[in-house]
């Protein structure tokens, strides 16, 4: 199962990053697309190392996967 989700929030502490995304809602046709599947949520991660904490701005959409471990 595949979500595209834009990231809305990227907060930084002592701890490392604290990066929320949401499901995309409109902005382009697949947008649209993924929005009759994935309507509402949220996804928070904790990100230590700052390396890929530099990958994430608000307003960048992503794919997130989800495969059974």
């Amino acid at each position: 199962m595949r979500a595209k989700m834009r990231c809305i929030e990227v907060t930084k502490s002592e701890g490392g990053t604290r990066v929320k995304l949401q499901p995309v809602t409109s902005g382009c046709p697949e947008n649209q697309e993924f929005f009759k599947y994935t309507p509402t949520g949220i996804c928070e991660l904790g990100v230590i190392s700052e390396v890929n904490t530099t990958k994430f701005e608000p307003g960048k959409e992503f794919y997130i996967d989800f495969t059974e471990a």
